[in-house]
């Protein structure tokens, strides 16, 4: 897929000094087909990496100009959560935070009421998600553009369990599906 090589090209760029492309391995993808999916998840996630990141393109059928996506690890929506999201739109900038949240904001996403057939893009970072001596974190960079408008978001989140990761699930905030053509691609990254 042309966009899963770019956001490889991008990351490798940002990443220690243009780290080695090759640090990085595929573990799974996904693509949404006609009619779209309420949610994505990956699954049976082996435990052999030290890092974890989704890349992806993504749509909602929102009918407001943008949308936000949701995340949650293995299944857990209880409270277990905190997050801090920081977003600008190219005149203001603005923040939001919860605690004790199952479902944190992570990611920007297009949506239908935006220009059309655009996508947001987005970098997930969950770090140390084997580790069962700490807590989870996660972190985000996504942004869409709406010729002409738009938003660029930061995102991070804390999950206050020592389990060790093994499934990921990605919801969008508003709108009732992820649009078909939607994907997502998982990496493990080496230690």
């Amino acid at each position: 897929m042309w966009w899963a090589q770019l956001l490889n090209n991008v990351v490798a760029l940002l990443g220690n000094g243009g780290g080695a492309a090759t640090a990085y391995e595929s573990i799974a993808t996904y693509t949404v087909g006609a009619g779209g999916v309420s949610n994505v998840t990956f699954s049976s996630i082996p435990s052999t990496y030290k890092h974890l990141q989704i890349r992806g393109i993504m749509r909602t059928n929102n009918a407001s100009s943008d949308d936000q996506m949701l995340i949650r690890l293995n299944s857990d929506g209880a409270g277990n959560y905190s997050y801090h999201w920081v977003y600008g739109d190219g005149s203001s900038a603005s923040t939001y935070s919860g605690t004790s949240t199952g479902s944190p904001w992570i990611a920007e996403s297009g949506a239908s009421g935006g220009a059309s057939n655009t996508y947001s893009a987005l970098v997930i970072d969950i770090l140390d998600y084997a580790d069962t001596n700490k807590y989870k974190t996660i972190r985000s960079l996504s942004g869409v553009d709406n010729n002409g408008s738009g938003k660029v978001a930061l995102s991070s989140a804390s999950w206050r369990s020592t389990s060790a990761t093994n499934s990921v699930f990605l919801e969008r905030v508003y709108g009732s599906s992820i649009s078909q053509y939607s994907s997502f691609a998982l990496y493990g990254i080496k230690g």
